[in-house]
C-alpha cells in the first residue's frame, strides 16, 4: 500500500535535483507526487546564466484550483510549499493549502521559504525580489504547520539575531508554526553543522559533519525526507535523525563521486536506510520568569 501523496509547489529545473526535482525522494519512500511548477530553468541558475519562466499568475492560480477541486484531494497528506516565481503565486498556493486541509484535516504544510542564505564570504542576502519574501512570510510560513527555513532565512523573516543555537531557538518561536527546523544552523561541535528543530517546548539539534562545496538542492531534499517521515508517524526526534543523516549521506557521495548536483538516483538506498550518524542533543528549554506573589495573569 502506498504513502500518502504529497503536492509540491517549487521550481523545476529539466536538469537537475533542486527544488521539485528533489521530490524523487518522496517517490522513493513510496509517496505518489503531485508537482506544480512554479518557474521552469533548464537549470539551477549556480551552473550559469539560462532561460527563466516564470507561470503566469493566473495560469499558476488556475491549476491550483483544479487540484483543489480534484476528487482524488483526500489522498494527500502533505503539501510543500517551496520557492516562487512572483509574490502573486503565494496567494493560490495558500488557497490550496486551505482545501488540502478541508479535504484531509491531517495533511501537514511544510513551507520551505526559499528566498535566500549566506554567501561563500559569510554574507547573507535575498536572492528573490523583497515582494516575494515578503509573500513567503506573510501568505505562506505563516499558515505552516512545519517551515523549515536555513538560519539566514529566519534572521530574515523574523528580524532576529540568530548567531548562537539559543538565538536560532528564540526566532524559530517568534516565527510562528508548531514546528520550525531550521537547518545551517550553528553546531555545538567545532566542524559541525546543525538542524534545529524547535516546538514551543524543546529543541532537538542533530549535528554532522560540515561539507565543503556541497551542491545546491540540499535544503529541497531535506524537507521532502523531513516531511515524508512525519506524516509516516515518526517523532519528531526520529524524523529529524533520518532527514538528517539521509540529506548527509546524499551530499558526502556526492562531492565524493565529483558531480555538481546531489545524485539522487545512484545514492537513492541513502534516502530509505541510511547508513550515516548524526548526533541528536536537546537545548534547554528557557523558563518563564515567575510572577511576584500577589499579582495574577489577566
Amino acid at each position: 500500500m502506498s504513502r500518502p501523496a504529497v503536492i509540491v509547489l517549487s521550481s523545476f529545473v529539466a536538469r537537475g535535483s533542486v527544488g521539485a526535482r528533489a521530490a524523487f525522494a518522496l517517490e522513493r519512500l513510496g509517496h505518489r507526487v503531485w508537482t506544480l511548477p512554479t518557474v521552469v530553468l533548464p537549470w539551477h541558475p549556480g551552473h550559469g546564466r539560462a532561460h527563466r519562466m516564470a507561470l503566469p499568475e493566473a495560469d499558476f492560480a488556475a491549476l491550483c484550483a483544479d487540484l483543489a477541486r480534484a476528487p482524488w484531494l483526500p489522498e494527500v497528506g502533505g503539501i510543500i510549499t517551496g520557492y516562487l516565481g512572483s509574490a502573486g503565486q503565494a496567494d493560490a498556493a495558500a488557497a490550496l493549502v486551505a482545501a488540502v486541509r478541508a479535504a484531509n484535516p491531517r495533511a501537514l504544510h511544510l513551507a520551505d521559504p526559499v528566498i535566500g542564505d549566506i554567501g561563500a564570504g559569510g554574507a547573507g542576502g535575498l536572492y528573490v525580489p523583497e515582494p516575494v519574501a515578503v509573500a513567503q512570510r506573510d501568505r505562506l510560513v505563516a499558515i505552516a504547520d512545519i517551515a523549515t527555513p536555513n538560519r539566514f532565512e529566519l534572521g530574515w523573516l523574523t528580524g532576529r539575531p540568530v548567531e548562537t543555537l539559543t538565538e536560532v531557538a528564540a526566532a524559530a518561536r517568534a516565527l510562528g508554526p508548531k514546528r520550525v527546523v531550521v537547518t545551517s544552523a550553528p553546531a555545538l561541535m567545532a566542524g559541525k553543522i546543525a538542524a534545529a528543530l524547535v516546538t514551543a517546548g524543546e529543541t532537538i539539534v542533530a549535528e554532522n559533519q560540515l561539507v565543503e562545496r556541497a551542491p545546491n538542492g540540499t535544503g529541497d531534499l531535506f524537507a521532502a525526507l523531513l516531511l515524508s517521515r512525519l506524516i509516516g508517524g515518526a517523532s519528531d526526534e526520529a524524523a529529524l535523525a533520518a532527514a538528517s543523516a539521509s540529506t548527509f549521506e546524499v551530499i558526502v557521495r556526492s562531492v565524493k563521486a565529483g558531480g555538481r548536483e546531489l545524485e539522487l538516483v545512484d545514492e537513492q538506498e541513502a534516502l530509505v536506510r541510511p547508513m550515516a550518524m548524526v548526533d541528536i542533543r536537546r537545548l534547554a528549554t528557557p523558563r518563564r520568569p515567575a510572577r511576584p506573589s500577589g499579582i495574577e495573569a489577566s
